[in-house]
């Protein structure tokens, strides 16, 4: 849950630095790149873009994008349009919250142009990074060949 992460963090005395503090406060719950490429944890439920998301909440929560990129996928391009506009914002969506180990599968998923990268690393799935030019992606081992006395979320 990050309690280490913090507890680290407190006692390097670095939160009290201002250019810190200055990051933090700027932080969004969400990127989107130059090549209108946009990452978000979860996802987002307003049909005009993160921009105009009401409920933070979503950012961190929302299976909603998931569920209409992987429904959506089977759906011709022509009716998409009538659909689901909130995939339409974006030229690319990069997720996770969702683990694929969800869908019997240990790798990257892609649904319309949202790929889910979330591997089930917090379970007993892999880490996983991937190169979002190529599509090329690495794994670590899973979780219980990597630390055999660790439960994770299980």
């Amino acid at each position: 849950g990050g309690k280490g992460t913090m507890k680290s963090y407190v006692e390097t005395g670095n939160l009290i630095n201002v250019s810190h503090k200055e990051f933090f406060n700027g932080l969004k719950n969400y990127h989107l790149d130059k090549k209108n490429r946009l990452f978000v944890h979860a996802g987002f439920t307003s049909m005009h873009g993160v921009e105009k998301e009401h409920n933070e909440n979503d950012f961190y929560w929302d299976r909603t994008l998931w569920e209409s990129a992987r429904i959506l996928k089977e759906v011709k391009q022509e009716r998409r349009s009538d659909l689901e506009t909130r995939l339409d914002l974006y030229k690319e969506i990069y997720i996770g919250h969702t683990p694929t180990t969800n869908f019997n599968q240990d790798t990257p998923m892609q649904g319309c142009n949202v790929w889910n990268v979330d591997t089930g690393a917090a379970f007993k799935g892999k880490l996983t990074c991937m190169d979002i030019d190529t599509k090329q992606f690495w794994q670590s081992d899973d979780l219980p060949s990597l630390y055999p006395n660790e439960k994770g979320r299980n």
